[in-house]
């Protein structure tokens, strides 16, 4: 790869026409002239050994589309072809659409509306449970909330255009996050708010029609409120379990007075059924990353849903839309009802994320019998492994090969925010920890709080935070943590230190813990936010879904990646682009 120059070979608002392809014996780049099949490859970390599993349906269905996009859509109402019209002008707004939304548009519209002939031999497969399910697989910074937005500018006028077509479209839409930093971020799809994406991206092509869509009806919520009410033992009266329409009342409010809703599902890997026949444990799942509690309550609120409302569709979006197969560790299921995939190798290629880097220099001989860095798999090595799996106490020093490691990964971390400087970049770049146990976060912490860490400026202990993942948890469900007087006093010392407006500050030393560690996680790298000014995070869990730190350069793994959607939410993390301005 020592050759090639630049990954980046296809435009973000163009069909990919050419792809990398890695030869499996030394590692090397060749460019195959064509798009990359759809498909996905599983990683045997034990074997080190690698597979590819196809997406049939996605490589179907995109040969399909491709015939029924160049036919001039038949099938479709008049206004849908006018948004597709519309979205493909380029002169429309600032930012054309990337093709990736496009393709995903076209492809559940194409589903909907396209003729009968064209879908043809396709089946899609569901899920088990008795309404559609269609997900769209797009790679984090691909632009799926905007895709959330053209998909509801699509139903509803649609829904309103056409009000005998209540099968196809609907006004009623019902989204669902997977906790309240999503639930924030995604107020941009409703219509009335200022910064709306229907305006931002210009997704009407009349005045008329935008002010149409102002008569959707949309609900956003946490998957927590599908939860069933929880019984009070000092109730006096008993009422009994809530029924379906109770439940649906309460969830929908006046969204449970329409029937044939939409539904989308941000972050749709936590969604999904789980077969009688699948032997997986709660451990399992969750070294997968997967909590099988969330999965199983989120969908079972919406089959009590259904039963009232009725659910006419479900879109799903996910970049890792995988649940568990209960076989080994290494392993887990796609969805079987992906219908267009833009995976993490697509957006590389098209530059709509940065380009992830493996460090492989160190100064210790590599393994003897794969000769390999040992900073490869550094968390696999024995010495590690059994130091950071143990009840240590936080003053005690971090493995020698960590503390390395660290001043590696600190010595282009220092390079990159010497550059950032000199450009006058607001906030310094963001180095990121993923850890296996809470032991170890304190470790980590101490390590950077107390000096030990080569470099001097990685020491400053007030832009350095160790999320505590119950306080975040808490706070992602609107509920309280237990005391922490300590951990309180480093987060009011943080927003005490930032380069931030004294007004701001003030507001932020009302918020108690749980928000306020919200506030910082969420705004990582937002200039005038508490987060502007922190360089290091330090977490075990995968921090809230959604969090979209942009100035994230740098990450350190150091917890067992046991499934590729682990390893692919973590890069995620950082695979934001810090300015999307285009250039040649």
């Amino acid at each position: 790869m020592s050759a090639t120059k630049s990954l980046i070979i296809n435009s973000p608002y163009e069909a990919p026409h050419q792809h990398w392809q890695q030869d499996a014996r030394d590692g090397s780049l060749a460019l195959v002239e064509e798009r990359r099949s759809a498909g996905y490859e599983i990683f045997d970390v034990r074997y080190n050994t690698k597979r590819t599993e196809p997406l049939e349906l996605v490589n179907q269905s995109r040969q399909r589309v491709d015939e029924w996009r160049a036919a001039g859509y038949p099938g479709v109402t008049s206004v849908t072809r006018r948004l597709l019209e519309h979205w493909h002008d380029r002169d429309a707004r600032q930012f054309p659409f990337y093709f990736c939304q496009l393709e995903a548009m076209e492809t559940l519209i194409w589903w909907a509306e396209g003729a009968a002939e064209h879908r043809q031999g396709i089946h899609l497969p569901g899920d088990g449970g008795p309404w559609q399910r269609l997900c769209s697989k797009m790679a984090t910074g691909t632009g799926k909330t905007t895709v959330m937005a053209m998909i509801i500018t699509w139903q509803v006028l649609n829904a309103l255009t056409y009000p005998k077509r209540a099968k196809d479209f609907s006004r009623a839409v019902f989204i669902v996050a997977p906790g309240i930093t999503v639930k924030e971020r995604l107020r941009v799809l409703y219509p009335g708010e200022p910064d709306n994406f229907y305006d931002a991206f210009g997704l009407c092509p009349s005045e008329a029609l935008r002010q149409k869509l102002n008569q959707a009806e949309i609900l956003i919520e946490n998957w927590h409120t599908l939860m069933p009410l929880k019984q009070t033992d000092r109730s006096v009266v008993k009422k009994g379990a809530e029924s379906d329409e109770a439940f649906t009342r309460r969830v929908l409010g006046k969204l449970a007075t329409y029937r044939d809703i939409v539904v989308i599902n941000d972050e749709a890997h936590h969604a999904y059924r789980i077969p009688a026949e699948l032997k997986i444990s709660k451990k399992q799942a969750a070294e997968q990353g997967i909590d099988l509690d969330e999965a199983t309550r989120w969908i079972e609120g919406l089959d009590r849903i259904h039963k009232t409302s009725r659910i006419r569709c479900c879109f799903d979006l996910s970049a890792t839309p995988f649940a568990p197969t209960g076989k080994a560790s290494s392993e887990a299921g796609l969805f079987g009802w992906i219908v267009s995939d833009f995976g993490l190798n697509d957006a590389i290629e098209a530059g709509l994320v940065k380009t992830p880097r493996v460090v492989i220099r160190d100064d210790a001989l590599p393994d003897t019998k794969t000769y390999r860095s040992k900073l490869y798999h550094i968390y696999r090595d024995p010495e590690v492994a059994d130091d950071l799996n143990r009840k240590a106490e936080s003053h005690e020093p971090l493995p020698k090969l960590i503390q390395d490691a660290y001043t590696l990964l600190g010595a282009d971390w220092r390079e990159t925010l010497h550059q950032w400087q000199e450009v006058g970049h607001p906030s310094p770049p963001v180095m990121l920890t993923v850890c296996n146990r809470t032991e170890t976060a304190a470790r980590i912490e101490h390590y950077f709080r107390s000096g030990d860490a080569h470099w001097p400026e990685l020491h400053e202990p007030t832009r350095t935070l160790r999320v505590d993942s119950k306080v975040l948890e808490k706070a992602e469900i609107g509920e309280t943590a237990g005391a922490d007087k300590n951990y309180e006093e480093t987060l009011k010392a943080i927003v005490a230190a930032a380069n931030i407006p004294e007004t701001r500050k003030e507001r932020l030393r009302g918020l108690k813990k749980e928000d306020l560690l919200r506030e910082i996680v969420d705004n990582v790298g937002k200039r005038g936010a508490a987060g502007q000014d922190l360089q290091k995070v330090i977490s075990v869990a995968m921090l809230s879904e959604g969090w979209d730190a942009k100035n994230v350069t740098h990450i350190m793994g150091l917890r067992a990646f046991t499934s590729q959607l682990l390893c692919e939410q973590v890069i995620g993390r950082g695979l934001r682009r810090v300015s999307y301005e285009t250039d040649e």
